[in-house]
């Protein structure tokens, strides 16, 4: 199963991929990198390095993850040759619900605040990881990320750039914890957090137990009530997480593997299920053929996504349905290679954005795909009482309306941004990966699948070529495209190109942006090695030995 040799060399001015053979950890930021290499040199396996370096992040990127968050995760154990899914995303609090919603005459969920809270599932998560697959201790792992902690780090220059999302002052806790003395860290200077060092010794000495059932649920619960939330013990203590099977589709020989919803990875699925209707290598990379079929299947997907992507305790959601090939092959039927969709709706079925990736692969060859958020900047810019970091803000995406999957209810997940991917063929691993950026995701996911397996890109020029992100499609909040949506681009992709999809109908965003960040590992047998991918819009690389 050799990759084309070719493949592997092609490049583009920027950086190179990082080959090595014993080990490899791909993160945004390069301590959190160095760190995971640490734990594999002294012996941990992948798992353990995922958890540490994710430790790590929490402290020197602390707008993306952290422990108030979210985690899902892809691994795969070589001794078992197979794929494990763990879905650690928490639940609503019980004593919340949609006539509580109306009862304080609000119309939708609050996007900041104690009311977008949900269960934060980060630690439940490294522990389920640590106690099925890993071999160190919650003591080793967190000892990076308490050094840091306590002693500072310097802050890297894209991480300085998002601290800027906050208002030191509006938010009293969040300023105290990441803006001293009411200035934000700048690029360079040596930031410590002193709390956040503080929670990682608790969690080092008493275990994850103490976050759901001691000191930190505690600590969390009377902050909630001393601020009008909706916490209590019992959404602590009944909290659980859940191994679960990854779900897959074949492109073009490769099978991809995604999270069932209550996340968004399905959606990467359709997106591709749609474009393999078409012959895109016979197309120019980010031509505007190219370009237009992918925002038409995007805006099909993200149509049903916006309908049947619920909790699955909760909703029948049609899985099978929403990934087979039939299905795939009626939606790309509507589209219309010249020309923009206007009036896209879900299909007829049964039944009823900060955000950090990092990607592991160990000497043993197990490998790990492991993704984490607090979803907004800073979550929802609330920070519990002297624990050193913000709570998520991803009930916010419950919808108000009690017709959808997506509604609101007690104790359910609301549906969630963040997926891990993987690639398998032929039964072998191939490539661990996943792009960081909230609702756009998906996009990412299959842009970069499209270019290593379309067009023949290495690992790393796959993530460095320019991206486009069709924007205001329909939500599983209850937001509703109009018209056709519109389409933003990175810097690179030609005017003449933005000018063609705009005579085919596409709204052109004038100004350039910057859409996800990527991480990735494709790994080759015989002899074994990984060829690494960090990403050029984060701060990060990718360290092997």
């Amino acid at each position: 199963m050799n990759i084309d040799k070719q493949k592997i060399r092609n490049r583009n001015q920027n950086r190179s991929t990082v080959v090595c053979r014993n080990g490899i950890v791909c993160t945004s930021q390069p301590l959190a990198s160095m760190g995971g290499v640490d734990i594999l040199k002294a012996g941990g396996n992948a798992i353990d390095a995922a958890i540490c370096a994710n430790a790590i992040l929490c402290v020197v990127e602390p707008m993306s993850c952290g422990p108030g968050g979210d985690l899902f995760a892809i691994v795969w154990i070589e001794k078992d040759k197979k794929l494990y899914g763990l879905n650690a995303s928490g639940r609503s609090p019980y004593d919340w619900t949609l006539s509580d919603l109306q009862a304080l005459g609000l119309t939708e969920i609050p996007t900041y605040g104690p009311l977008s809270w949900s269960v934060p599932g980060c630690v439940s998560g490294w522990d389920a990881l640590r106690n099925r697959f890993g071999t160190a201790g919650f003591d080793t792992l967190m000892e990076a990320a308490i050094e840091y902690g306590n002693e500072g780090f310097p802050v890297t220059p894209i991480i300085a750039r998002s601290w800027n999302q906050i208002d030191p002052h509006k938010y009293q806790f969040l300023g105290r914890t990441f803006a001293p003395h009411g200035k934000i860290p700048e690029f360079g200077e040596i930031f410590k957090n002193p709390d956040i060092a503080r929670f990682f010794d608790i969690i080092a000495r008493d275990g994850a137990e103490s976050f759901y059932q001691g000191e930190i649920a505690e600590r969390i619960v009377k902050y909630s009530q001393a601020n009008n939330g909706r916490f209590s013990m019992r959404d602590f203590q009944d909290h659980s997480v859940d191994w679960i099977n990854p779900v897959s589709s074949n492109y073009r020989g490769y099978d991809i593997w995604e999270l069932p919803p209550n996340g968004q990875g399905i959606a990467a699925l359709q997106i591709l299920n749609i474009i393999e209707n078409f012959d895109m290598a016979s197309m120019a990379s980010n031509s505007a053929d190219q370009l237009h079929l992918f925002i038409e299947a995007k805006k099909l997907a993200y149509e049903d996504r916006a309908v049947y992507y619920s909790d699955m305790g909760f909703a029948e959601v049609p899985l099978e349905q929403l990934i087979s090939k039939e299905y795939a092959q009626a939606r790309a039927g509507l589209i219309d290679p010249q020309k923009a969709s206007t009036n896209v709706t879900p299909g007829k079925l049964g039944g009823p954005s900060d955000t950090i990736y990092l990607s592991v692969a160990d000497k043993d060859g197990n490998m790990i795909s492991l993704i984490q958020s607090i979803y907004h900047g800073f979550g929802s810019q609330e920070v519990p009482d002297n624990l050193g970091f913000a709570l998520q803000n991803r009930g916010h995406l419950f919808s108000p309306n009690p017709k959808d999957l997506n509604k609101l209810e007690p104790h359910k997940r609301p549906f969630n941004t963040i997926i891990p991917g993987f690639v398998t063929k032929d039964g072998q691993p191939v490539f661990s990966f996943g792009v960081m950026g909230g609702d756009f995701q998906p996009q990412g996911h299959a842009q970069v699948l499209m270019n290593i397996i379309d067009y023949g890109m290495s690992p790393q020029q796959a993530g460095e070529q320019p991206r486009v992100a069709h924007l205001e499609s329909s939500t599983p909040t209850g937001h509703k495209m109009t018209d056709s949506g519109s389409v933003g681009f990175e810097r690179n992709i030609s005017e003449k190109v933005k000018r063609e999809l705009a005579d085919r109908g596409h709204k052109i965003l004038s100004d350039s942006g910057v859409f996800g960040g990527y991480q990735g590992i494709w790994r080759e047998s015989n002899p074994r090695r990984y060829y690494g991918a960090s990403d050029s819009r984060k701060d990060g690389c990718a360290i092997g030995y």
